[in-house]
């Protein structure tokens, strides 16, 4: 780290993996902007962050939103810092068969994961440029191997793997990394969603998880958020344009 404190952008940083990172990302020494449809939702992210000495700002914004992201990205910029650091976190999933699945799932899924990825990263590059130095992290997913019931989350997952590589090449000689993690089952308000969809008490669904799993758990937001810190670190500086998976084991 240098002496100024950086500052880092987290989308979809009201709870979840994305409020993970966010804490992490605080602990580690950065400014955190802490981004979610309802600025009201990450208001206890941000309060947790200052309250153990940190800074925070708390922003509701939706990703997809053109003018909001760069309107989102001014106020961080002139309120908390000059951004060097995005996570680009924010996701929603509209799961069902291709046949059952409208064209509105479909839009809905790649509006707030690519589409949102890519105004956030083009909103906060011209930052990193100029200073020389960025990181840019981007949620993918193990759906992006292919899962039932996901045609449009695993085509946005698998599409946020090119986007990152493309980043790698294209920014690379600015001092920027681009790199992406694709997360297997981890335990958050998400997934506790899926299982009440299925019928399926949720202690019992992340046992059935489990058995699947080499390392015989399911993951946590703060195995993520890990993860996360190496890749924004310093010394992760010749690190770009790879896909991390945190998965408990190996995916093909």
């Amino acid at each position: 780290m240098t002496t100024t404190t950086r500052t880092a952008v987290v989308t979809g940083a009201a709870r979840g993996i994305g409020a993970g990172v966010a804490k992490r990302l605080a602990a580690d020494g950065f400014a955190v902007a802490v981004i979610d449809l309802d600025e009201a939702a990450c208001k206890p992210v941000a309060e947790e962050i200052e309250a153990t000495g940190g800074r925070a700002l708390a922003v509701g914004v939706d990703v997809a939103d053109e003018q909001g992201v760069q309107a989102a990205v001014d106020r961080i910029a002139k309120e908390l810092g000059e951004p060097t650091v995005l996570v680009n976190n924010a996701g929603i999933i509209r799961d069902n068969l291709m046949f059952k699945m409208t064209a509105d799932d479909w839009d809905a899924v790649m509006n707030v994961h690519l589409r949102g990825s890519f105004l956030m990263t083009r909103a906060v590059q011209g930052y990193m440029t100029k200073a020389g130095w960025g990181r840019i992290v981007s949620l993918s997913s193990t759906s992006a191997l292919g899962n039932r019931g996901q045609a449009n989350y695993a085509a946005a997952k698998a599409g946020l793997q090119g986007f990152t590589k493309t980043l790698a090449f294209e920014l690379g000689k600015f001092g920027v990394t681009a790199n992406a993690i694709a997360p297997g089952f981890i335990e958050t308000e998400m997934t506790a969603a899926t299982a009440e969809r299925v019928g399926m008490p949720f202690e019992e669904f992340k046992k059935a998880a489990a058995s699947q799993i080499p390392v015989a758990r399911t993951g946590r937001p703060a195995d993520i958020a890990h993860a996360v810190s190496f890749f924004v670190s310093e010394g992760a500086g010749f690190v770009s344009g790879q896909v991390l998976y945190v998965a408990g084991g190996p995916k093909a």
